[in-house]
Formats: C-alpha cells, sequence, structure tokens
C-alpha cells in the first residue's frame, strides 16, 4: 500500500514553491506565531553578543532574524534545499551567517554551540531521543539548549492537497529525555501553543 503522507523535505519544498515564507507574514500573523515562540523564546537563550548558537529547522529564517544580529556566529539547519535558498535572501549577507541544507539527525560537524535552539521543529522528529543526546554533544560546557514542542496531538496535518505525518511531543517525555541525556533544566513554562524548556549542559 502506498504512503499517503508527503516526506517533510518535499513538503516544505512545495510551501516555498505556493508562495509560503512566514518572514513575511502580516503583523497580526507573527503575533499569532508568538504563541509558540515569542519574546520570552529569544529573552531564554540569554544571548550577549558572543556566542556560536545553532537553530535546528531554520525555516526562512523567521526567528533567525531576530538571533543572528545578537550573536556572534549564526548557523541554522534546514532539511528543505527551498526553505534554505529563501532564508539567504531573508538574512543579511554576512559572513558570520552559515545556512546549511540537511538532515539534523545525520548532519556530521566538528562545530560546539553556546546555545542550540528549536520551534515547531520536534513534531517532524520520530527518534526524539537521539535528537536530544545530539543536541547535547554539540553544546559547549554550560551551553543552554530553549526548545518549543507543540501541544497540538494530532499524528497528522491536513494542507488539502497532502498530508504529512507528524510525531506528537509530550512535555512529560521530553522532561525525561533531557534530564536523561545530562541536561538541567533551568526553566519549563507553557504558552497557549507550547510547551517550552530552557536547559543548560
Amino acid at each position: 500500500m502506498p504512503d499517503i503522507y508527503t516526506d517533510v523535505k518535499t513538503h516544505y519544498d512545495k510551501l516555498i514553491a505556493e508562495g509560503n515564507d512566514p518572514i513575511h507574514d502580516s503583523e497580526s500573523l507573527k503575533l499569532y506565531m508568538d504563541k509558540w515562540d515569542g519574546p520570552q523564546f529569544i529573552e531564554d537563550m540569554q544571548l550577549s553578543g558572543n556566542e556560536t548558537v545553532l537553530e535546528i529547522g531554520v525555516g526562512t529564517g523567521r526567528l533567525a532574524i531576530k538571533t543572528c544580529e545578537k550573536c556572534r556566529c549564526f548557523y541554522g539547519i534546514d532539511i528543505s534545499q527551498k526553505t534554505i535558498e529563501a532564508a539567504k535572501k531573508n538574512l543579511p549577507a554576512d559572513s558570520s551567517i552559515h545556512l546549511i541544507c540537511d538532515d539534523y539527525l545525520t548532519w556530521e560537524t566538528s562545530l560546539v554551540f553556546d546555545v542550540i535552539y528549536s520551534s515547531l521543529t520536534f513534531l517532524h522528529i520520530k527518534d526524539k531521543n537521539q535528537a536530544i543526546d545530539k543536541t547535547y554533544s554539540m553544546l559547549a560546557e554550560k551551553g543552554r539548549f530553549v526548545l518549543s514542542i507543540e501541544k497540538n496531538q494530532n499524528s497528522e496535518i491536513d494542507y488539502g492537497t497532502r498530508k504529512l505525518r507528524t510525531y506528537p511531543d509530550n512535555a512529560d517525555t521530553i522532561e525525561r529525555l533531557l534530564k536523561e541525556s545530562g541536561f538541567s533544566i533551568i526553566k519549563q513554562y507553557s504558552t497557549e501553543f507550547a510547551d517550552i524548556f530552557v536547559s543548560e549542559k
């Protein structure tokens, strides 16, 4: 039986082809997105301007545009080449900004980061344990991981023309996995649509 679901890379490539670029959303829609990762989410990274930062699931740069100017060196990774191309247009052309098209779970790098963050990306990751373990290994000592997970527990998203399989996040499970990986949870709080974890290595 054929898989009825579109793979994540194809889905996000199609979103770009359909003209979907959140960085150009209306102000009202940007405020709506803050219900997952608003100003407090950015503040929780505690960026002083000297950090090397990684965003998992950079997309077209919706959050990156707020963080790249607050750190010394910014890296964003995304599985979709078309979203990376859009992000390159949206973000400043600066030698301190690096955009990578790859699968985070299989990406090989010797880079070490002071801050890693992610929002609305873990719902696409089946192996949460692997993702969290990898994040821990890529952080510098006392490095910070700021994670926003979707409260919605649906296992698929129906876009009308296609369906996308998702892997719902559970706050209790994420808390346990963070601790098992070695993280200390500094803060945990909820917004209308998300649970947010601020952890330190």
